[in-house]
């Protein structure tokens, strides 16, 4: 199963970068990793607009059979054996892309959550979008050594 995460905002945040190729190079000899960056919308006053725009790029991108996971703070909140679980559960439908989705600075629009297999929260706080795509690689990484074996995740 590959992990695709598709996020909306402009990025080149040197340090986020780092930390995540490390984390995802840890993971991805046993999950594949790849990372789309997509175009936020030019904000004219209509947010709802622009919610609508950045998530009909995000559901552009997405494949038959593809499990989206919708990361937003208003998401259902996992500890580590409940993101393990979702995992597993997206790997037992022979699911072949797992699907992480971070939306614009406005966030998701309905329609997006309305795809979503599952609305997930890394925090209760509002995370940049950096910090939240690092939490998200470094959790993928610790999801990996409780599936896969690995010293990492103590419980």
């Amino acid at each position: 199963m590959k992990c695709v995460l598709l996020r909306v905002g402009k990025g080149r945040c040197g340090w986020a970068d780092t930390a995540t190729e490390d984390y995802t190079r840890r993971f991805s000899r046993n999950m594949p990793w790849e990372e789309h960056r997509l175009k936020t919308e030019p904000e004219r006053g209509d947010i709802d607009r622009v919610r609508q725009r950045e998530g009909e790029r995000i559901l552009g991108r997405l494949q038959p059979g593809d499990f989206l996971v919708v990361l937003d703070e208003r998401g259902k909140a996992l500890d580590t054996g409940g993101f393990t679980r979702m995992l597993q559960r997206a790997q037992n439908q022979s699911t072949r892309r797992l699907v992480f989705a971070i939306g614009g600075p406005h966030g998701h629009g309905p329609a997006v959550r309305k795809r979503a297999d599952v609305v997930l929260r890394l925090s209760s706080l509002v995370l940049n979008h950096e910090l939240a795509r690092v939490i998200l690689a470094a959790q993928l990484y610790r999801v990996s050594t409780i599936l896969w074996g690995g010293g990492y995740h103590h419980a």
